[in-house]
């Protein structure tokens, strides 16, 4: 029978037929398969389109650079005269950049100064028309901002840029290659150092090797950071070009591996569901499968056709999935967008693409994972011994006694050794900021959950089936000795019902406990009543002193504190140094500690000069502890200061550096601030106050928001966040969900014998709605206490692990009880609702003809 003609004929019999004659419960399998790769091509290309503007205009812009110049507080603009007058061929492109807002819409777009005279590597960038003049500074825009605002030369535009109004002039629009889609505003760099505060200082130099080959002269490697050096101050930086935007890239590594890993873990569900599916069709066609070996069949000849039919779901999921999840992303990437614009840099979402590679990362997730659940059903299948097939031996059975028994045993041992790996993965390190180890743990969790499945689900049916006798009458003990009795069947079900609520739990606890965490640290953070920011808005924005001083004479103000904020790098890796009036902190601060001496001790230090404060982050990443000595690039040499204490903080990526303004002032540019905090007296009304305030701001480009707005707006961000983070634990329980129903149909098929007889005995149509139902809850339960104990660990593992390792923060562990029982609740309501169709389906089986047929 080893023939073509005789595998197409098998292949027919054995599995086309049969699943022809069962669209319902295929079509059920290829949903789920279809959703779990619709969510992980969903979440590729909605975190590729968040990204696609992630390559700045300021990039567009610095064309064929190879190195910039940086430094802190800015470069001064004397090193790009002594630069140009360099003998070597090389080209250099001062830069400012900032970001600048659009009174009319609100929208925030990047600002950049060139030097439209000196810079040669500008090309064909157009030059101010001197023979015209026009009232406004000259300007140009991206060719998407002169769209959006219909925008054509002469034409007048407003901006804020910090705290100042420019009116510009459009000499023109720009259209660059890969410049970012929410476009930018170009002007010569006098008046962008004007604009934005940064008189006499440019933010970057580009170094630009003129000749065919980067960095080579006359055929020879040239070391053009060492030919540089000397005409730098020493604590400028001299780094390749695109270094920002490759740490921005580094950052947002973590936050998209943790999408990822929850979009596989969708998938992960789904392949419980098709091997059950395919284990359901074993069983049932164990008959055919026997006499397709007496003539003839080889094993492999049945191995290959159950490979087949999950094979078949594979495609069939593969192909939604894709049109699925483009649809999906749509929604997904203005989320996930928004999550990095808040949490990251600033960035406009990109088109939305299939590439190729997320083509390839959904057939080989939705192939693999239906090849793969469909292989141990299929080795099975071709394992049964003709004579064994059709004696009609029950694989659940099998599962009860004998040899079964065994296996539950080394199945349990088997989820303890499991768990010890899960615990020993937890102490291994990152690779390079991707806690690999702590997936790992989760894989694990998920095998150890798959394999104590059996007995946690035979426990839940005894207890169950017991106490709900009382209620439900005799119909609660039959659905739990008929889930037991395929309980190889049923226990799959229950480990991807499972595995799901142990998804959704974990996610729970650890959004729960960061929610609460940052909602503590705002609550301490926050002591100002109100703080005051320029309307231009960016982190990089700033405004003059001198609002400080016009707001300290507004009657009822008791003080003012000063903040300044500046990237800077440290040992290579990008951190922020905030200035802040340190002599206020010891009356004010809301700042907690984890390490160092008590506040009141660490303020006078800073005041002092001779010290700072680091955060949590920038003392897990850089291994940096209290009374250690880091060297910040700052003034003409750097400064060595000791680490005086580590705090808590969540306000960004980058970590925090925070030292005494007034001490640090000597060894930068500027006296500008970034933010102001606005203190009362005691007895001043708040109203009162901010109406006062807002009068005295009423000339000036200035924000003044209460206290009170920020915690909500930081609240409402850190939930606009997680959204996605609901969206695919929604979707994973839905898949979950799928398979329940599925395994539901299953055994009402499997045992339509009993529940005839059922009815022939007297049962009503009710108490098989009934029966079927208690089933549907009692798999419920099962999957709620497994995924409970499992989720509690899934948990812990994401708090101390994943979550420490990719982003540095410590969060507190706080037990969500209202939220966990929501959720619990609402997963074994579904459970219920997804016995509903097979419920419809038992009791409309004629008994007689169903016993006749037998």
């Amino acid at each position: 029978m080893d023939t073509v003609p005789a595998r197409a004929v098998a292949l027919y019999r054995l599995i086309v037929r049969p699943m022809a004659m069962d669209p319902l419960r295929a079509l059920l399998t290829a949903a789920a398969v279809t959703l779990g790769v619709a969510v992980i091509v969903a979440v590729d290309l909605a975190s590729e389109a968040s990204m696609g503007s992630f390559r700045s205009s300021l990039e567009s812009l610095q064309g064929s650079a190879s190195y910039e110049i940086t430094q802190v507080g800015g470069v001064p603009e004397t090193v790009y005269g002594d630069l140009a007058r360099l003998a070597e061929p090389l080209a250099f492109s001062p830069r400012i950049e900032g970001f600048a807002l659009l009174p009319e819409t609100g929208e925030r777009v990047p600002l950049f100064g060139v030097d439209l005279v000196g810079d040669t590597t500008l090309g064909a960038m157009p030059r101010p028309d001197v023979s015209e003049r026009l009232e406004g500074t000259p300007a140009w825009v991206g060719a998407s901002l002169g769209a959006s605002l219909g925008a054509s030369p002469g034409d007048a535009l407003e901006l804020i840029a910090g705290d100042r109004r420019l009116a510009l002039r459009v000499q023109g629009v720009l259209d660059f290659p890969g410049a970012a889609a929410g476009g930018f505003v170009v002007m010569d760099i006098a008046p962008a150092q004007r604009a934005l505060g940064r008189m006499g200082r440019l933010d970057r130099i580009y170094v630009h090797a003129r000749g065919k080959e980067w960095g080579r002269v006359r055929g020879e490697a040239r070391d053009w950071p060492a030919v540089l050096a000397p005409l730098l101050p020493p604590a400028a930086s001299i780094l390749p070009a695109g270094t920002g935007t490759e740490d921005g890239r580094r950052m947002l590594g973590a936050f998209r591996w943790n999408l990822r890993m929850m979009s596989y873990a969708t998938i992960l569900v789904g392949a419980f569901l098709i091997y059950n599916t395919i284990s359901a069709y074993v069983v049932r066609r164990r008959g055919q499968i026997g006499i397709a070996r007496a003539v003839g069949a080889s094993r492999g000849m049945v191995r290959a056709a159950f490979l087949f039919e999950g094979a078949v779901f594979g495609v069939l999921g593969v192909a939604a999935g894709l049109v699925l999840g483009r649809l999906l992303a749509v929604g997904a990437v203005e989320t996930v967008g928004r999550t990095v614009s808040s949490l990251y840099v600033s960035s406009t979402p990109g088109e939305i693409a299939l590439r190729p590679w997320t083509v390839a990362v959904a057939v080989v997730s939705g192939m693999g994972v239906s090849l793969l659940s469909a292989w141990w059903p299929a080795r099975e299948a071709a394992g049964v011994a003709p004579t064994e097939a059709m004696a009609g031996a029950s694989l659940d059975h099998e599962v009860r006694t004998g040899g079964r028994r065994a296996a539950g045993r080394r199945s349990t041992v088997a989820a303890a050794v499991l768990a010890v790996l899960a615990a020993a993965c937890c102490l291994a390190p990152p690779v390079d900021r991707i806690p690999v180890g702590g997936y790992l743990a989760l894989a694990c969790l998920v095998g150890a959950t798959a394999m104590i499945s059996p007995r946690v689900s035979l426990l839940v049916l005894g207890l169950g089936g017991r106490w709900l006798t009382a209620p439900l009458g005799v119909v609660a003990g039959i659905a739990a000795r008929g889930l037991a009795a395929s309980l190889g069947r049923t226990s799959v079900i229950v480990s991807a019902m499972a595995i799901a609520t142990a998804l959704i739990v974990g996610m729970t606890v650890m959004i729960g406990s960061f929610r609460e965490t940052v909602v503590h640290w705002i609550e301490h953070r926050l002591q100002a009543d109100f703080y005051v920011s320029p309307a231009g808005g960016g982190a990089s924005a700033t405004m003059d002193e001198a609002v400080a001083r016009k707001l300290e004479a507004v009657p009822g103000v008791m003080e003012v504190g000063r903040f300044r904020t500046y990237p800077i790098r440290y040992r290579g890796t990008p951190a922020t140094l905030g200035l802040a009036d340190v002599a206020l902190y010891d009356r004010h601060s809301g700042i907690r500690f984890l390490e160092g001496p008590a506040p009141e001790a660490i303020w006078p230090r800073l005041a002092a000069g001779g010290g700072v404060i680091v955060s949590e982050l920038f003392s897990y990443r850089h291994g940096v502890h209290v009374d250690d000595t880091i060297r910040l690039p700052l003034g003409a040499d750097g400064v060595e200061l000791r680490v005086a204490g580590v705090f808590y903080d969540y306000s960004g990526e980058r970590g925090f550096v925070i030292g005494d303004r007034n001490a640090l002032l000597g060894h930068l540019p500027d006296r500008r601030v970034s933010n102001l905090g606005v203190y009362l007296e005691p007895d001043a009304g708040f109203e009162e106050s901010r109406r006062a305030l807002a009068r005295a701001a009423s000339d000036l480009e200035v924000v003044v928001t209460p206290s009170r707005t920020l915690r909500e707006r930081s609240i409402e961000i850190f939930d606009r966040t997680f959204t996605i983070t609901y969206a695919l634990e929604a979707i994973a329980v839905l898949v979950a969900v799928l398979g329940m129903a599925e395994a539901l149909l299953n055994l009402v098929f499997d045992r339509r014998r009993e529940l005839a007889q059922l009815r022939m005995h007297g049962a009503s149509m009710r108490q098989i709605r009934g029966l079927i139902l208690v089933q549907a809850g009692l798999l419920g339960l099962a999957a709620c206490v497994l995924g409970l104990v499992f989720g509690a660990a899934w948990s812990q593992v994401n708090l101390l692990v994943i979550h420490k390792q990719s982003f540095g923060w410590a969060v507190q562990l706080h037990w969500p009880g209202t939220g966990l029982a929501a959720t619990l609740g609402l997963i074994f309501a579904a459970s219920v609702a997804s016995g509903l169709y097979p419920a419809r389906v038992g009791v409309r089986l004629n008994p007689v003809e169903v016993l006749r047929g037998e």
